[in-house]
């Protein structure tokens, strides 16, 4: 018959047994999250360039000049409005993004009426796909009165441009329900600002 003293020994030794088991264990993994760790920062050293690369967007050169598209374009506004008796002044193209930031300041920060709710970047003047007119009478003023009959057919001057320019193919401002900008008109060739702030820019031709 098993003692009581036997029976504590035979106890001890199998608790002792489970200890170290689960004592080794401990380093066994460690190694493990060790070594997942060493894979993982060496594919992240192999991977990463490519996977930033695909993030970061594409370079592109800063914005000097107006889009020749819409350049021409503007050329044949002006012409065929004075083919009407209406002679129109561009009074804005290709805008810095200092300048655009200037012009949101203005009403807000600094004096004056809010003209624009975009700032530097935020703008297809920033890129050379947008213009602003104005009319200039007989007496060389230059308005912006969307009324003014200055060739004297009943209609407005103002209206008869932007129907030239939407035949051109360009977009109205006045026809914005949040904002309406009157003066503006712009070619943006399908590209968002989201995409030109990216880099990405409007065929040239």
């Amino acid at each position: 018959m098993m003692q009581h003293n036997d029976l504590a020994r035979n106890r001890q030794p199998a608790n002792r047994r489970n200890t170290a088991v689960r004592a080794g264990r401990k380093p066994k993994r460690s190694r493990k999250m060790m070594w997942l760790l060493i894979v993982a920062i060496a594919v992240i050293v192999w991977k990463g360039p490519e996977v930033l690369e695909r993030a970061m967007p594409p370079s592109a050169p800063d914005v000097t000049e107006m889009h020749p598209v819409v350049a021409a374009k503007q050329a044949d506004l002006v012409a065929a409005a004075a083919k009407k008796g209406i002679v129109i002044l561009i009074t804005d193209g290709l805008r810095t993004h200092s300048e655009q930031d200037a012009l949101y300041r203005q009403g807000r920060g600094d004096s004056g009426q809010v003209v624009t709710t975009v700032k530097g970047g935020g703008s297809y003047h920033n890129y050379g796909l947008a213009i602003d007119f104005a009319l200039r009478t007989s007496d060389n003023d230059v308005i912006w009165d969307l009324e003014y009959d200055g060739n004297g057919n009943g209609k407005s001057d103002w209206m008869e441009v932007v129907a030239i320019a939407k035949k051109l193919g360009f977009t109205w401002g006045g026809d914005w329900e949040d904002f309406p900008d009157y003066p503006h008109l712009q070619m943006d060739f399908g590209y968002s600002i989201h995409q030109l702030k990216r880099g990405e820019r409007p065929p040239l031709k």
